[in-house]
């Protein structure tokens, strides 16, 4: 799998920023057959940090209502990446902001 295929977003919210502040943890959304060592790779190749862990977690889509129809999100892919010690991405340090 390419390193442009892998990852296909960060992902922002407010617990995840605490995560990054306090654990040095950064999120990002996928490619669903992508695997915890793709993750690693890309991850350091982008952004020219250094990986200490990777965690995976598939999200199932919830389901909506479309008006009088129910209908349901797509399931996504997320990715929690550790750093190590004094490595920073600054892709995120501008979104707490």
């Amino acid at each position: 799998m390419k390193i442009t295929q892998v990852i296909k977003g960060p992902l922002i919210t407010e617990k995840l920023d605490r995560a990054r502040e306090s654990f040095r943890q950064y999120s990002f959304i996928v490619d669903r057959e992508a695997t915890k060592h793709d993750v690693g790779r890309a991850v350091e190749t982008l952004f020219n940090v250094k990986v200490e862990a990777v965690r995976t977690i598939i999200m199932r889509g919830k389901p909506k209502r479309m008006g009088r129809s129910m209908g349901q999100r797509s399931n996504f892919k997320k990715a929690i990446v550790t750093l190590k010690e004094g490595d920073k991405i600054e892709l995120f340090e501008g979104a707490a902001a």
